[in-house]
């Protein structure tokens, strides 16, 4: 037996209106060619879908299974049809995101709400990228976009620019360090580094200071939680190498003093990784633009405090 898709919503009209003239209407049909589908749909199945000897017209045994098959199938079909319809108009899809940046949780979360706010029909999810490589991923497309400050030349991605920021050097008031006005590589030799959890090699202070001066800070202390890294080290129980925006949303206490790493300074750029095929689609270029936007809420609230050096990219 073949049965179709009009064959079910011809059984769910007759059975809605009570009759073949009215089913045929709503199906914009004439009424011969509706009987001359049932009278089809009825051969192939070997069995009567409608007792005739009735006013309205009522659906046999038979023709209740199938009607059962209809209210299941048919509301099934309307939702997929209607997500592709989101698809194509670019109102839906998928956006799951990796972050190579440990510290960019807090700063991302206010973005991701009023992005939901605006794609409710886009599924959206976060994963921590420094548990598995974003990057491939991202190129096999198990994820959407990545959230990295080490863009690469990679076949098929584009590196959409976010905003610049600097690794600041947080100290406690009572350490050496902070009677210089800026720290440089030597100056870890003697204390104990407080970092995320991650390979050295996703981290500013190793990546940009110290493997390529070859120097080794005296230990290395592993914590996850923003909050804790600053609290040791308001305790002078070791240094640690932030962005900017992390210790001025997070390190109010009057133990702790921020220095800059280096003289001149260091800046890095935070980017939004996303196949080329994708960058043009709506709701990706809107993350974009809300995540350009809350670092100008972070570089304005900087101003007010003075002295902070982020740029924002212009939108």
């Amino acid at each position: 037996m073949h049965i179709e898709l009009r064959h079910l919503r011809t059984l769910s009209a007759i059975h809605d209106t009570g009759s073949l003239a009215r089913a045929a209407a709503a199906l914009n049909m004439t009424q011969s060619a509706l009987s001359h589908q049932i009278r089809g749909l009825e051969e192939q199945a070997g069995v009567e879908l409608f007792v005739r000897s009735t006013r309205p017209l009522r659906l046999s045994a038979a023709g209740q299974r199938m009607l059962a098959a209809a209210e299941d199938i048919l509301p099934r079909i309307a939702a997929l049809e209607e997500e592709f319809s989101g698809l194509v108009s670019g109102r839906a899809g998928r956006l799951h995101i990796a972050i190579e940046c440990h510290a960019c949780f807090e700063w991302l979360f206010p973005v991701l709400e009023q992005f939901r706010r605006a794609w409710p029909e886009v599924d959206l999810d976060i994963r921590p990228g420094l548990a598995f490589d974003a990057l491939p991923a991202l190129r096999r497309e198990e994820v959407d976009l990545v959230i990295s400050s080490d863009p690469e030349d990679l076949p098929g991605i584009e590196f959409l620019p976010l905003f610049d920021y600097e690794p600041v050097v947080a100290v406690a008031a009572l350490n050496p360090l902070a009677a210089k006005a800026a720290v440089e590589a030597v100056d870890f030799r003697d204390q104990t580094l407080i970092t995320y959890p991650v390979d050295r090699t996703r981290l500013d202070v190793f990546s940009q200071l110290l493997t390529p001066a070859r120097v080794e800070p005296a230990a290395l202390r592993q914590v996850e939680l923003t909050a804790m890294i600053l609290l040791l080290v308001a305790s002078n129980r070791g240094v640690a190498v932030l962005p900017d925006w992390v210790v001025r949303t997070e390190g109010r206490s009057p133990d702790l003093v921020t220095r800059r790493l280096t003289t001149g300074g260091i800046t890095r750029r935070l980017h939004a990784a996303v196949r080329r095929a994708d960058a043009g689609r709506p709701f990706v270029s809107h993350l974009v633009r809300l995540a350009r936007q809350e670092a100008v809420k972070l570089q304005r609230g900087a101003r007010g405090g003075g002295g902070d050096q982020r740029r924002s990219i212009p939108t």
